[in-house]
Formats: C-alpha cells, sequence, structure tokens
C-alpha cells in the first residue's frame, strides 16, 4: 500500500483514530465513527487499514547490516515481572559505549522500535528495547492484540522492568556505564517516570509525546531532559507548559520542541502521522542531546 501523508486525511479522523490507539474506542467504535469520512469507493475499513502500521516502511536499518550486531537478551527483574526481554543492539567491533534505553508505545516491541535500537546503533550507542509485553508472552506480531495484553500487565510492575532493563545496560562491562532513554507516546511517558526514579543512574532522557509527572515528582529529577511534541497532539502537548515550568523550579537542564502541524506519533515511519522533517529534527536533537551528555 501507498504511504499516505496526515494532509491527505481529515484532521478530525486522524484525531479519532488516535483515540482509537489509546484504546479510548474499539476497532468497531472507530469504523462507526469513521463511516462519516468516507467517500466514494473508500469504506470506514478502508481509511482503518490506511491509518495502521505498515511495518515494512520502517526499515531504514535492515536487522543482518553487517554494521551492526543484533539480538535478543533477557534481563531478571525479580521485583517487577520477573523478568524482561529486549532487543539488544550494538556497533559491530566496537569497544565500550555509552548505552540508550528505547521504549515502546502500548502495543509492545514492534519491528518500528526495533529499527529505531538499530539507528542508535548505527550512531555509536549500544541499544537495548525491552519488551514491556514480556511476561504474557511479548509482542504477539499484531497491534490490536498488543493492545489488548497491555491491559493484562500490571503497570507498576512494568515500570519496575525498564528500569531493571535500565539498569542491567549501565552494567554491562560493554557499556562506559552512561545511559540515557528515549521512548515514544507510552514510551515517553515511561523515560519521565524513570527519570524521575532513577536519580543520577539516567544521565539524559528524549521523551517522544509522553505524558508528563506532576510538579512533585518533577521535583525528584536530576536527568536532564530534552521533550518532542506535536502541536496537533493537544492532549499531551498541553502538558508542557507546567512540565516546563516545574523543570526549572528544579534547576534541571532542559529543552522542549513543538513541532508546527505535526500529529502524535510524528516520529513512527509506519503510518501517516509521519512528518518527514520533524521526525529528523527531532531525531537530530536526539542525537545530540545523548552525545552531550553520555560522552562526557
Amino acid at each position: 500500500m501507498e504511504r499516505k501523508k496526515a494532509s491527505e486525511f481529515p484532521q478530525e479522523l486522524l484525531t479519532l483514530f488516535d483515540g482509537y490507539v489509546h484504546g479510548q474506542m474499539s476497532r468497531r467504535d472507530f469504523l462507526e465513527r469513521a463511516q462519516q469520512f468516507a467517500a466514494a469507493g473508500v469504506t470506514a475499513a478502508m481509511l482503518f487499514d490506511m491509518l495502521k502500521p505498515n511495518y515494512a516502511w520502517a526499515v531504514q536499518v535492515p536487522p543482518d547490516d553487517k554494521r551492526i550486531r543484533a539480538g535478543y537478551e533477557t534481563v531478571p527483574s525479580p521485583h517487577g515481572n520477573g523478568s524482561i526481554k529486549g532487543y539488544f543492539v550494538r556497533p559491530a567491533g566496537a569497544a565500550k559505549l555509552p548505552g540508550v534505553l528505547v521504549v515502546h508505545e502500548n502495543r509492545g516491541l514492534n519491528p518500528y522500535i526495533e529499527d529505531v535500537a538499530r539507528r542508535l546503533a548505527l550512531a555509536d550507542f549500544l541499544a537495548f528495547a525491552p519488551d514491556g509485553l514480556t511476561s504474557v508472552g511479548g509482542y504477539p506480531g499484531d497491534d490490536e492484540k498488543g493492545l489488548a495484553l497491555f491491559g493484562q500487565v500490571d503497570q507498576g510492575k512494568m515500570v519496575t522492568d525498564f528500569q531493571a532493563a535500565a539498569m542491567w545496560l549501565k552494567s554491562r562491562p560493554d557499556c562506559t556505564g552512561k545511559i540515557g532513554a528515549v521512548g515514544f507516546c507510552f514510551g515517553g511517558g515511561i523515560v519521565n517516570q524513570l527519570a524521575v526514579r532513577m536519580d543520577g543512574d539516567l544521565a539524559a532522557a528524549v521523551p517522544f509525546y509522553g505524558v508528563q509527572p506532576d510538579a512533585a515528582n518533577t521535583a525528584r529529577i536530576k536527568t536532564p531532559i530534552n521533550a518532542q511534541y506535536a502541536e496537533l497532539d493537544t492532549r499531551i502537548t498541553g502538558g508542557w507548559p507546567a512540565f516546563d515550568a516545574a523543570l526549572t523550579a528544579a534547576h534541571v537542564p532542559h529543552e522542549g520542541h513543538v513541532y508546527a502541524g505535526a500529529n502524535h506519533g510524528f516520529h513512527n515511519d509506519t503510518t501517516p502521522r509521519y512528518d518527514e522533517a520533524a521526525a529528523k529534527e527531532a531525531w537530530r536533537r536526539t542525537l545530540d542531546w545523548f552525545n552531550k551528555y553520555l560522552r562526557a
């Protein structure tokens, strides 16, 4: 299927799909409400297929790229769900490097997130992308099933699993001991939570359109944060001014960037919500932030 752009769809339809993605309605409800946007020869079901992820589009770095070494590791998480499995990628033949934890959206460890990990390896980082669905069998290869599984996992224990994964990465002998975290949507919120929980153990954080902690928890943050937001994602971006003020009050080095005309999920290159210009600029800022705080 040919990739379409967000500008080819009514914004109301994109907002409706965002509600479906975040579990606010069932697929059936989405299809019923999307019927108003159907036109001659285009049904609501066809619109759904156009908007859902196509993971073939996400392969910027093939899994068998000779410049990297990739595989799966299982990390103990005794205070969480027991263990968490993840995708570990490093540059081929590299010495000690800083590490970056990559936290997925609310579907589990899908091919897009694995590709993001490979992109980080090509930028000379160790990258570890854990699967928060490990305790229920892992990402099932289907986003709808992944969302259903998400509701079966204790969210508090899942955060503890991600923290265990971060500490595993930090303590690896091939890691310099400096680690950062990047996350998207649900994962952006997790990155913010890790910044609250991990004190100085997390040296840099880049949350993409992630839910922000409240002022009391923000006061605990010591991790430099570079937050990425979409202008049209008012549900999440609306929380940035208060987060910005709380980070300033806590004397935390931070930046926040709101990309004009961009939708929630603009970095995910598997759906029409992908915004190439915003995604590339946000990724440049991500790498600059990690290079600044993880290589010193």
